[in-house]
């Protein structure tokens, strides 16, 4: 019989959420994301179409902030007051998932 490779169930995050600001309001992330949602991602920014890039901008910050944090963040920019460019979200998007799956210092423990 071949042997059953076992990849746990312990992948909790021990490590503070990211924050970031902009326009002097702080958000607040998720502890980490799915590796799944963070693949999903990646093809969506590397499509040549750019209504996908577009569309992989929305998706990301729903996934990454938590409930509360992305209704104020989406109020932002809706906003006609103040501004956020889109050069703006490709930085926040661009420093965000090296944050959110960074490796825990501790491995987990056998099952």
């Amino acid at each position: 019989m071949a042997e059953i490779k076992d990849f746990g169930n312990n992948f909790v995050v021990d490590r503070e959420a990211p924050k970031f600001k902009l326009h002097n309001e702080e958000f607040e992330c998720v502890k980490s994301i799915q590796g799944k949602v963070l693949l999903n991602l990646t093809t969506q920014v590397a499509s040549d179409d750019p209504a996908k890039q577009a569309a992989m901008i929305t998706d990301f910050f729903n996934y990454v902030l938590t409930d509360e944090s992305y209704v104020r963040f989406d109020a932002l920019l809706e906003s006609k007051d103040r501004i956020v460019p889109v050069e703006a979200l490709g930085e926040i998007v661009g420093c965000l998932p090296e944050q959110l799956t960074a490796r825990p210092e501790a491995q987990p423990e056998a099952a």
